[in-house]
C-alpha cells in the first residue's frame, strides 16, 4: 500500500521548451522576477527568490513549446527507493541521470500519458551571492526590486488524453492524494486536482480535447497576495504580454489568478492560493458536476474557450 503524503516531499521543478529562448529568458527574468543561476548549452536555469533548491525553472530552446521533465523530490534516499520499487512494480520505465546542477541523481520515468517525471533527493541548498543576499537569514535570497516577484513555483497543470489513469498512477504509485475533481454527465474524469504536501494542490491533469498525449495546459508560480495578481496584469499590460484570462478567482480551489501566454507560447499562471491548506487527514474529495462548471469562476466570469483547446506543444 502505498503512503499518502509522505515518500514525495513537493513540486521541484520543471523544464519547459521554448522556441525562442532569449525572449523566454526576458519574460521570466524582467517581467515575473527570476533569478537566472547558470547556463548549460541550450538550457538557462532560473529560480524563484524563495525557493530553495538551485532552480525553480528550466527553458531549453526547442522547435516546438512544451513540458519536457518535471520533477520532484523526495522525503528521503529511502523514500526514493520505495517510489522506484513501486514504479517497477506498476511496470513503468525508468533509467538513472545526473545531468542538472545543484541536482544528485534523478530518477527518469514517466506518466502513463508520457510526461516525463524525475525523482530525486540529493539537492544543494542555494547560497545567495552578496548582491542577492537577503535581510532575514531564513530566505533564500532578497526579493527582486523588478518585476511581479514570484515567491515559488506552485503547481502544473497536464494535459491528459486519459485522466483517470493518469490520476491513478499519480495516487497509487506517488502516493499523491486527490482533493478535487470535474465529472461529467457519462461519469468521465475531465480532470482531477492532487496534492503531495497541505497545500490544496500541486499537481492537476485535465483532459485533452485533441486525444493527444504528453502536452501541457500550463505551469504556475505563487505570489505573496492578490494584490500582485492586479499588479502583475497591469505590468503584462505595459509589456504587451499576452493576458489570456483573469484576474479572478476560480471555483475550484478558490485560486486567485490570471493567466498570461509566455513568449514561447506556453501558458503561464499567476496565482495566490497561499491562504487555502488541506489539514484533514480525511479531506473528502470535492466533486464538481458539468451544471456547476457550466456556472463558470467563483464570482461568474466564464471560462474562456481557449483554456480549453490551447495547449503546448501546438495540435495542427
Amino acid at each position: 500500500m502505498t503512503p499518502p503524503l509522505g515518500d514525495i516531499a513537493h513540486l521541484g521543478h520543471v523544464e519547459l521548451l521554448t522556441p525562442d529562448l532569449d525572449a523566454s529568458v526576458d519574460f521570466f527574468t524582467r517581467i515575473l522576477g527570476l533569478t537566472e543561476n547558470g547556463r548549460d548549452g541550450n538550457s538557462v536555469y532560473l529560480r524563484t527568490f524563495d525557493d530553495y533548491e538551485h532552480h525553480s525553472l528550466v527553458l531549453t530552446a526547442h522547435g516546438t513549446p512544451g513540458v519536457r521533465r518535471t520533477a520532484l523530490r523526495t522525503s528521503s534516499g529511502e523514500a526514493l527507493h520505495r517510489r522506484i520499487k513501486e514504479l517497477e512494480a506498476a511496470g513503468r520505465p525508468g533509467r538513472w541521470a545526473e545531468d542538472e546542477p545543484g541536482i544528485g541523481p534523478l530518477y527518469l520515468t514517466s506518466d502513463p500519458d508520457g510526461h516525463e517525471l524525475a525523482l530525486y533527493w540529493e539537492s544543494e541548498h542555494y547560497v545567495a551571492p552578496p548582491a542577492l543576499k537577503p535581510g532575514l537569514k531564513n530566505q533564500p535570497q532578497a526579493k527582486p526590486s523588478h518585476g511581479v516577484g514570484v515567491r515559488r513555483l506552485d503547481h502544473v497543470n497536464f494535459l491528459g488524453s486519459d485522466v483517470a489513469a493518469n490520476a491513478a498512477f499519480t495516487r497509487d504509485v506517488l502516493g499523491a492524494r486527490p482533493t478535487e475533481q470535474i465529472v461529467l454527465d457519462s461519469g468521465t474524469l475531465a480532470a482531477q486536482w492532487l496534492t503531495f504536501t497541505n497545500k490544496s494542490y500541486d499537481v492537476v491533469y485535465t483532459s485533452d480535447w485533441t486525444g493527444s498525449s504528453g502536452r501541457l495546459h500550463h505551469i504556475a508560480f505563487a505570489t505573496d497576495t492578490r494584490e500582485d495578481i492586479l499588479r502583475a496584469a497591469d505590468i503584462c499590460l505595459d509589456n504587451d504580454v499576452f493576458i489570456e484570462t483573469g484576474p479572478h478567482k476560480h471555483a475550484i480551489q478558490q485560486t486567485f489568478f490570471l493567466y498570461v501566454y509566455e513568449p514561447g507560447g506556453n501558458r503561464v499562471e499567476l496565482c495566490n492560493p497561499l491562504t487555502r491548506l488541506v489539514l484533514a487527514p480525511d479531506w473528502p474529495l470535492i466533486t464538481w458536476t458539468e451544471a456547476e462548471r457550466a456556472k463558470g469562476q467563483a464570482w461568474g466570469l466564464k471560462t474562456i474557450e481557449s483554456f480549453h483547446t490551447h495547449g503546448t506543444p501546438p495540435v495542427a
